[in-house]
């Protein structure tokens, strides 16, 4: 169980580094039409209470829903809810720690790059990316530790089913109303550590950017 959580809060965090990357440059560099909404919808999943972000993932990932209708595949009550529901609690998170590394980046390194003829794209995989790159991997910690703590979402669309959906949170609440404290008290310190530790190197990322 300890290792499937680990296991699957590492996928959920690899998914999201692409597209959080993206958002987060997008958020912090350009200005467009809709941008608040944008930045609203993304921020949601932090202030929305999360069994209801589970209950719209439901919604669109079960069978009968928009999305999940059209997949060759079943996502509910699999552990690709498990990660699903991860990566999208997650989500916004890395999305704001990756947008303050790119909003201190200086720009006048990007300025130069231009006129020396450098591209859009030169200039951003060769001096925004790097120079924002602690920043983007203390998110990166902060996402997969958010990912691993996750319960809300996770109990509603992916349940508690043993050897196939438990995750160490829905673990501690499932072994608590059975009454076994005990053993969900070992659970919680195995949590506890992990979570601390991805929080501590992120904080030490986060200064050394």
């Amino acid at each position: 169980m300890i290792a499937f959580t680990i296991e699957m809060a590492l996928v959920a965090t690899a998914l999201l580094l692409v597209p959080g990357t993206l958002v987060a440059w997008l958020l912090a560099r350009r200005e467009w039409r809709g941008k608040t909404l944008v930045e609203t919808f993304v921020m949601l999943p932090l202030v929305m209470p999360p069994v209801a972000t589970g209950l719209i993932l439901l919604q669109l990932f079960g069978r009968r829903g928009v999305i999940g209708s059209r997949l060759g595949f079943d996502v509910i009550f699999t552990w690709r809810a498990v990660v699903l529901a991860m990566t999208v609690m997650a989500f916004p998170l890395f999305v704001r720690t990756a947008r303050v590394a790119f909003e201190h980046v200086t720009r006048r390194y990007e300025e130069i790059a231009r006129t020396l003829g450098a591209t859009e794209g030169r200039v951003f995989f060769t001096i925004t990316l790097p120079l924002a790159s602690r920043g983007i991997v203390a998110g990166a910690v902060i996402a997969f530790a958010r990912a691993l703590g996750e319960f809300g979402a996770t109990i509603l669309v992916a349940g508690n089913i043993p050897d196939q959906t438990s995750t160490i949170a829905v673990s501690i609440y499932s072994l608590v109303q059975l009454g076994e404290d005990h053993a969900a008290m070992s659970l919680l310190g195995v949590s506890v550590a992990i979570s601390f530790a991805a929080i501590l190197a992120s904080e030490l990322l986060m200064r050394k950017a």
